[in-house]
């Protein structure tokens, strides 16, 4: 009985989820600009530029770590992702679907392990399937066009690099700095302030 019971979302899951969501989601937007201006950056190979792209993965490995219940990814991302498109993204509604998919990659890897373990190794992979997510609709729906070698298969690879760096050891390295604050007290993750 006490199990399905840790699966159950409390208030204070859905509150601190959904803090987490729409924090990301203006960031998403920022970042948005971030991409734009700095497309020119990369024009000497423009897949490059995928190597910002985990920030729009965080809150799915960020959810999962921290709310640890089924769901918790994909709603992180799906909600940041809604709120980024109603603040005016560049990329309009295409980016809820997209955000479902990539919420979808970091939640396969917490439930992989049952949504028991929540140690680095186990974030890195939530950040490589998020990027795997994001690199499959990219590669379907935004890339469709570009040629294969050049562009969609070093784009698709530097996704999930930049997802398993930025999103996955990012949101690791952010919860670690959220649990000194004690803003996480009632949550499962100060509790188990094991050693990395």
């Amino acid at each position: 009985m006490h199990h399905t019971d840790s699966n159950r979302w409390r208030t204070i899951d859905i509150v601190v989820a959904s803090v987490i969501a729409v924090a990301f989601g203006v960031i998403f937007w920022a970042w948005g600009l971030v991409w734009s201006a700095t497309e020119g950056a990369f024009a000497f190979f423009p897949p490059a530029q995928t190597l910002l792209y985990g920030v729009w993965l965080m809150p799915a490995v960020l959810g999962g770590l921290v709310i640890r219940k089924p769901g918790a990814a994909l709603y992180c991302e799906t909600v940041a992702a809604v709120l980024s498109a109603l603040l005016g993204s560049q990329w309009a509604g295409t980016v809820i679907p997209q955000g479902m998919i990539q919420g979808l990659g970091a939640e396969l890897a917490f439930a992989a392990f049952r949504y028991r373990s929540f140690r680095l190794p186990t974030a890195l992979l939530a950040g490589a399937l998020t990027g795997v997510g994001a690199a499959l609709f990219d590669f379907l729906v935004w890339n469709a066009e570009y040629d294969l070698t050049g562009y969609r298969l070093p784009y698709a690879l530097l996704t999930v690099v930049s997802a398993t760096i930025i999103a996955g050891a990012g949101a690791w390295a952010l919860l670690r700095a959220l649990l000194t604050t004690g803003a996480l007290d009632r949550f499962p993750a100060a509790r188990a302030r094991t050693p990395i």
